[in-house]
């Protein structure tokens, strides 16, 4: 049955004395019965004599401070109810009194029996007469709800940053001039914003700001991850469009509520703003803190105010009351109060609304702040509501008072967001969650182009969006690739790295062994199957192969990175910007020589450093060249005249110049070139030649930075010639360190893109593998480590994600370059070490016949034969063995082929596991995406679980070049000795000479043996390597040794790439790559 707490009340006039008596009769259903008792209260208002009365009856529960603000429901069986309870700050009901004695016992009786029905639908059978005595309403005392909110968001802002330190909420307030109201508004907000351990902090504008100012100044804070609110204190100066400069406000950030999207979504029924504006936020606590139920009610809100009216009215709608919202132009306002059971009033109008328009024992709501003259205060004046207080609370059953009611809960609620902002920001940036793009697998497998047209790929944004990435921290270029900001890393550099996976090989054959697809499928397999955040980390490839003979570096068939031609082409630009700073500095370096060799010192300083309004000055790279120098000094004009030649002349010799110009073609023609023979250069001809884009020593500097500054740095102290005396010239010397620095500064940051089934890949860096370290970047995996990363409270064995990279070359080049230099500058341990192998290169080394590029495959390759197999099967276990050798587990990845069969499976699994691989498991990737390689992911979250004893395989200190070259030689490659050559020896010398003799090494040989000679298969001992010359990048930071000829720009083929490739003149489509 359903609960229902009548009240009727009844005056009763006696003609034997002069008492007023007013009878409150209550009436209770018994949860087991419909057997009704009545309370009667009587009290003499003559003599205020209180006495119980009701001794014998039942108890019944009042309300006690844990029951405000919830709904009636049963306690346990055999309990009494009582709906609707009055809220805490109101005057206890008053005990029984006794009737007086002029009422006989007739008359008593009937006082005590019930006077309306049991059904409580029906409305009781005796109105309200008009001379009922007048009720006191219970005032809400919106100033201890307020402070009983506060306390509460102190204790939980304690609580959190006891828990996580980083938590700190944090209020951004912009006040535009110096209008009095606002000050003191402002200064409200920041005083109660300390009180409970919110960071607040008031940014103050002239009057004159402008709306550019402004909303410059918003979109900064939005994209400050540290800043949980914004606010505007309104009004805004005349000239400002209040309009837009709220609504540059970020909508998570809008602590407010006011912005279009948390307007709108409070608007809609079921919707989703991210804030509630803050005084109607505080009438719905009021009025749930009083103990009003809402459901099914009559509300009338009288004001149509886009801050109170409004809002407040679609919060009643959704607390399933019926909502009237009355304004201006509404007719018989009277007639809509006298039906609400609840009233909401905001219409600046002091007294506006009497007592007599109100239907009795409504509960009012006063939100009117209006300023009437008082003589008695001492201001003058005082403060009152939209509602004559006074008449209404005789009618009311709760209303609140002004001041005191609903302006406190307005501080409290907007504390109460900017708590809310804080924790949804903060769950926002641990919640990481990839949506897989499906698959659609065909046989026989379709060209790579074709699979890579036929998935359409994810918006870059929602791939940002699913790791984490803010808005603010993403610069999209077109809709499926974007650079991500380095800023990133200050944000979560909170969080414990995820797991890290570098991808190498065996010695490959020219037709290569699929570790970039092997790359590609096993970051498809952790992240798009086993559900764990794992990001591909590959190299930009050079357009100079793509039109050449060697193809894309995208991966293939349903494992590579899309869009594969926007990925192959230009991508975001970043080799342009490299050759473009490669060549200023060429430039520069000629000119200087052309410069100085035609002109005296005086002349040649004065243009160095001209006068520019009428005072010399020297730029920030002259001074770090002055510093360079031992000259202490900042006043051009204080230089003596020794001073000003070791200054100005670099004396560069020509003979010493290293430094070479670059483009991203394959152009054999301009292996050498002679420059300087127009007559215009008067006879400064020298010889020179051009190297392949992705061969610049500032790609290298690219892989290895780890911030911009850092970058600057290693590009200011790269060495491109020496003087004539022997000083090494670095370009910072040339005066070209910012400029190159200023060319590359986007490039810096890596590039967001995505797989076949749409898991984020980064592309960043791409330096050339022969003579360089052949690994993407450092800032990417550094990136990506903390995106995959988990925070310091999760279980990070569950919840950490993967980072697999990919190291050029096979293992003995690539992987000791990765862990010699690239882990050496970064700091960074990879987890496991996954060798990719084929069956068909195997054989290669086990004594089967050559492999080119285009000639058919000899019958060995396309049978089973167990015995060459395994006798090839010693090149994976040197691989495996170097491996280990750094203290890293090690997953062998057998890339499957057509031709393979169960027996070579089985005998590369055994031989790879007697050679110390904790697993070896057959991939299908290349058919199957990373379906085919989740057996390969499996055993590599194993493997990463495994202890690991990491060491470098060489130290810096206490040993030579010659020292570090022999060691990688002996241990890495097999070798007996090294023959150094006169030249290389002679530049070693001068090398350490120089100060640059505690470089790590690389050693740039052919990829097709563990040898110097490509012809030493399987795994040759005995063999001595002869390093012809050594080279520096004294920038990137190591010495590279030639133990070949390497050829530092390719030539193209009979019937090179570009043969194939068009564009759609419909659609603008690329064809014909791959």
């Amino acid at each position: 049955m359903k609960r229902q707490l009548l009240l009727q009340l009844s005056r009763v006039r006696s003609t034997n004395c002069r008492s007023v008596v007013i009878i409150e009769r209550r009436q209770w259903y018994h949860e087991d019965s419909e057997k009704t008792t009545i309370t009667d209260s009587v009290a003499d208002l003559k003599t205020g004599t209180v006495e119980d009365k009701t001794r014998g009856l039942p108890d019944f529960r009042r309300p006690s401070s844990a029951d405000i603000g919830r709904s009636a429901a049963p306690r346990s069986t055999g309990s009494f109810l009582e709906l609707a309870p009055r809220q805490r700050t109101s005057p206890p009901l008053p005990n029984p009194i006794p009737i007086p004695p002029a009422l006989n016992n007739k008359r008593r009786c009937a006082l005590l029996r019930p006077q309306f029905p049991r059904q409580p639908s029906i409305a009781p059978s005796r109105a309200f007469s008009s001379s009922v005595a007048a009720m006191a309403a219970a005032k809400i005392d919106g100033t201890a709800i307020a402070r009983k909110v506060r306390e509460q968001l102190k204790a939980e802002i304690a609580a959190r940053k006891a828990a996580n330190p980083r938590f700190n909420p944090c209020l951004k307030i912009i006040q535009v001039g110096d209008r009095s109201d606002s000050t003191t508004y402002v200064r409200m907000k920041l005083k109660a914003s300390e009180e409970v351990g919110i960071a607040a902090e008031l940014i103050k504008f002239d009057e004159s700001a402008t709306e550019a100012e402004l909303i410059a100044r918003v979109t900064a804070l939005n994209n400050d991850p540290s800043v949980h609110g914004i606010l505007v204190q309104l009004p805004l100066p005349k000239h400002v469009s209040e309009y837009n400069v709220t609504s540059a406000v970020a909508s998570e950030k809008d602590v407010d509520g006011f912005g279009t999207h948390n307007i709108g979504e409070l608007a809609k029924r079921g919707g989703r703003p991210f804030f509630v504006p803050c005084t109607p936020k505080g009438i719905m606590v009021l009025l749930k803190e009083s103990g009003v139920e809402l459901a099914g009610k009559n509300a009338v809100v009288v004001g149509r105010s886009d801050i109170v009216g409004s809002p407040v009215s679609y919060l009643l709608k959704n607390a399933d009351a019926t909502v009237t919202v009355c304004h201006s132009k509404t007719k018989d306002l009277a007639e809509h109060l006298k039906q609400a059971d609840v009233v909401v009033v905001a219409i600046g109008q002091p007294g506006f609304i009497k007592g007599e328009q109100l239907k009795p024992g409504c509960v009012v709501i006063d939100v009117g702040t209006n300023y009437i003259p008082d003589a008695t205060k001492k201001s003058g004046q005082r403060l009152v509501g939209d509602v004559d207080f006074e008449s209404a609370s005789q009618v009311a059953s709760q209303i609140t008072p002004v001041p005191g009611g609903v302006g406190p809960m307005t501080v409290a609620m907007l504390l109460q967001n900017v708590l809310d902002a804080a924790n949804q920001a903060y769950e926002a940036e641990r919640k990481r969650h990839i949506t897989p793009l499906p698959l659609h697998l065909q046989t026989p497998v379709p060209s790579d182009i074709a699979i890579s047209r036929a998935q359409r790929p994810k918006p870059i944004t929602q791939i940002a969006k699913e790791i984490g990435i803010a808005a603010s921290e993403l610069e999209p270029y077109g809709s499926y690739k974007a650079k991500v900001d380095l800023s990133i890393l200050k944000r979560l550099a909170h969080r414990r790295d995820g797991r890290y996976v570098v991808v190498t090989g065996i010695t490959p054959t020219p037709l290569g062994e699929g570790k970039s697809t092997t790359t590609m499928g096993l970051a498809q397999a952790l992240g798009a199957h086993l559900g764990r955040v794992t990001f591909a980390n590959v190299r930009q490839p050079s357009q100079g192969p793509t039109f050449g003979i060697k193809g894309g570096a995208a991966g293939g068939g349903y494992s590579q990175v899309i869009p594969m031609d926007e990925f192959n082409m230009h991508l975001t630009g970043d080799i342009h910007a490299i050759t473009a700073a490669n060549n200023l500095l060429a430039a520069a370096i000629d000119t200087r020589m052309f410069h100085e060799a035609t002109q005296k010192d005086g002349p040649l300083y004065r243009r160095l450093v001209p006068v520019k309004n009428g005072k010399r000055s020297f730029t920030p790279v002259m001074l770090r060249r002055l510093k360079k120098l031992g000259i202490d000094k900042t006043d051009p004009d204080s230089l003596t005249e020794e001073e000003i030649r070791r200054f100005a002349r670099l004396d560069i010799d020509p003979e010493t110049i290293t430094w070479r110009r670059v483009l991203d073609v394959n152009d054999r023609h301009l292996r050498g070139v002679t420059i300087g023979t127009a007559p215009t250069e008067k006879g400064h001809a020298r010889q020179t030649g051009f190297d392949i884009s992705v061969a610049s020593e500032c790609m290298a500097i690219l892989a290895l930075s780890t911030s911009l500054a850092d970058m600057r740095e290693r590009l200011g102290r790269m060495v491109v010639a020496s003087s004539k005396s022997g000083e090494p010239i670095t370009c910072d010397d040339i005066g070209c360190g910012g400029a190159l620095a200023a060319l590359m500064k986007d490039a810096i940051k890596p590039n967001l893109m995505q797989s076949l089934e749409g898991t984020p890949v980064f592309v960043h860096a791409g330096p050339f593998a022969n003579i360089s370290i052949g690994n993407s970047s450092i800032l990417a995996d550094k990136m990506a480590l903390k995106l995959a990363g988990t925070e310091p409270d999760e279980d990070h064995s569950a919840k950490a994600g993967f980072v697999v990279t990919e190291a050029g070359f096979d293992f003995t080049m690539g992987g000791e370059r990765f862990f010699n230099i690239k882990c050496r500058t970064s700091g960074l341990v990879p987890d496991v070490v996954v060798v990719v192998a084929t069956i068909r290169a195997l054989k290669v080394h086990g004594g089967g016949p050559p492999i080119s590029p285009g000639a058919p495959l000899d019958p060995v390759y396309k049978e089973e034969n167990v015995e060459v197999l395994r006798k090839g099967c010693v090149n994976l276990a040197k691989h495996i063995a170097n491996a280990r050798s750094y203290g890293v587990p090690v997953v062998v990845a057998i890339n499957k082929f057509a031709t393979d069969t169960e027996a070579e499976v089985a005998v590369v699994r055994e031989e790879a596991i007697k050679a110390g691989a904790e697993d070896a498991i057959l991939a299908n990737h290349w058919a199957e995406g990373g379906k085919g390689a989740v057996d390969l992911a499996k055993a590599v979250v194993a493997a990463a679980e495994k202890p690991k004893n990491f060491k470098l395989l060489y130290s810096l200190e206490n040993n030579t070049i010659r020292d570090r070259i022999e060691t990688i030689a002996r241990e890495m490659y097999g070798a007996s000795g090294v023959e150094f050559s006169e030249l290389a020896q002679k530049k070693i010398d001068l090398y350490t000479n120089q100060g640059f003799g505690n470089l790590p090494i690389c050693i740039a040989k052919t990829q097709y043996s563990l040898s110097h000679d490509p012809e030493l298969k399987g795994a040759p001992t005995g063999f001595i390597v002869p390093i012809r010359d050594v080279r520096m990048a004294a920038g990137a930071g190591y010495l590279y040794a030639l133990a070949a000829d390497i050829q530092t720009i390719p030539g193209l083929p009979t019937a090179p790439g570009y043969l194939n490739v068009d564009v759609d003149a419909e659609t603008g489509e690329i064809q014909g790559l791959f």
